[in-house]
């Protein structure tokens, strides 16, 4: 494993493009490409577009950075081209390229419209009513069709549009109190709806807007907290509020089991790492890195691993405060690996500890429990493998061979706020709050040979 020097980095602001060429970010650019540098601007979002294969918008890349009440576009491929787009006074809060990368969706502030602005004919397109969500926008992963959250009239409805001529194909009211987040199905085919934590609902609707099902799984208790699709959408995660995972099948789109978050762990096949500091002269020979140029400094002067935990097994739960609002209780975070064998979840009163569940067998696979809390993980784009991190100096990788810890070099700690992986799965980006570094990761071969001479539980 390797790491690259440190760049400058502003407000977490960084994305690699849908190609994988680029890395940008408000200050700093990757080491393979110079794009641009956005100094002294308070930018607040970033994105790329990358048409599909056999596109002919002649302009590839494309990134788009909003600001309070205007956006600026630029080519990745001829610099000298760029333009600005602006609200005025209606303001600007939120900003998207829709899936062809010919189009810009512009949400004013209030959520009064959402504006539409085409590229190639300059032409604009207004869609009234936008409801202002958790998750409102999703699109079919083909790009041709777009689900739209609104509220009219004190109710909630679904609007589907057809993303080449943005002409509405479906609108249907949802029977939900408050709408929280849409979201489609990998396949396209099924567009799941759910409601606000106040109202344990999620509703699943055909492409047509026929509802085809509706789950509950209790009521008159906070709900649903997060919600995930597997890849192959065969089945919907529902994280709610009392700490279970429910999992709904794609056939008769009913629970077919549900996974509990206890703090004990009793079932001697589970095997469950724990991370330890050691002093260095305890620390694996293996995982110490020789100095990176000129930005690499001396290692700190505690290393940490995993060593396996003999059961049962207490884990580190945090008392709530049910007195305020969004009480760090409930499943806050959950994805499924890329082959959907896997998912991942935290159970936000147990900060400190990620759980691996099988899906294939549908059971409890592995539970890491860190020294601090984790700040978030992310799935291998291309194998089940999952990156951590917890605020702190160090990144952490699982993978079903077993898990290790590595500190990521520079001079003074570097804390690992957030991390994005690369298309490839092969490197990744490690964000501090001030600077980003990328991270060169093994093959799949060589990770799976180094956990197992390893003995699996570094």
């Amino acid at each position: 494993m390797n790491f690259s020097e440190v760049f400058k980095l502003s407000s977490l602001l960084c994305k690699f493009s849908p190609d994988g060429k680029y890395l940008v970010s408000e200050r700093c650019l990757n080491h393979r490409a110079v794009t641009f540098k956005l100094q002294n601007i308070q930018c607040m979002y970033l994105d790329y577009t990358c048409p599909q294969k056999g596109d002919n918008w002649h302009w590839k890349f494309a990134l788009v950075c909003f600001f309070l009440l205007s956006i600026q576009v630029w080519s990745l491929e001829q610099p000298e081209w760029h333009c600005k787009i602006d609200e005025g006074s209606a303001g600007l809060v939120a900003s998207c390229w829709s899936p062809d990368g010919r189009h810009i969706l512009n949400t004013t502030e209030f959520h009064l419209r959402i504006t539409v602005w085409s590229l190639c004919t300059k032409s604009v397109s207004y869609i009234k009513y936008p409801k202002a969500c958790l998750q409102g926008i999703t699109f079919t992963r083909d790009g041709r069709y777009m689900a739209l959250a609104e509220r009219r009239d004190c109710k909630d409805y679904v609007s589907i549009f057809v993303c080449s001529d943005w002409q509405l194909l479906r609108h249907f009211d949802t029977d939900t109190q408050d709408l929280t987040g849409i979201e489609w199905a990998p396949n396209g085919c099924v567009l799941a709806v759910w409601d606000s934590c106040l109202e344990y609902k999620i509703l699943l609707y055909s492409l047509d807007g026929r509802l085809l099902s509706a789950y509950s799984a209790y009521e008159w208790s906070l709900g649903i907290k997060s919600v995930a699709w597997s890849p192959s959408s065969q089945f919907l995660a529902v994280g709610s509020y009392d700490g279970k995972v429910r999992i709904l099948n794609h056939v008769t789109w009913k629970m077919i089991t549900e996974f509990g978050h206890p703090a004990t762990i009793n079932n001697p096949k589970i095997v469950v790492y724990k991370e330890a500091e050691k002093s260095p002269q305890l620390g694996l020979g293996c995982l110490s890195f020789p100095p990176l140029g000129a930005g690499a400094g001396p290692l700190p002067s505690s290393e940490s691993k995993y060593e396996i935990a003999s059961v049962p097994v207490s884990l580190q739960t945090l008392k709530p405060v049910t007195d305020r609002a969004n009480p760090k209780i409930g499943i806050g975070m959950l994805a499924f690996s890329p082959d959907s064998y896997f998912l991942a979840t935290r159970n936000d009163n147990i900060p400190n500890a990620v759980w691996v569940w099988d899906i294939q067998k549908l059971r409890l696979f592995a539970v890491l429990e860190q020294l601090s809390p984790v700040r978030t993980f992310q799935w291998d784009p291309q194998q089940p493998r999952l990156a951590i991190c917890t605020g702190g100096s160090r990144l952490y990788l699982w993978s079903p061979a077993g898990c290790m810890s590595v500190q990521v070099p520079g001079e003074g700690d570097f804390a690992v706020l957030s991390l994005c992986w690369h298309l490839s799965g092969d490197s990744m980006a490690l964000l501090s709050k001030d600077h980003v570094c990328l991270c060169f990761l093994e093959t799949e071969a060589s990770v799976s040979t180094a956990c197992r001479q390893l003995g699996g539980h570094t």
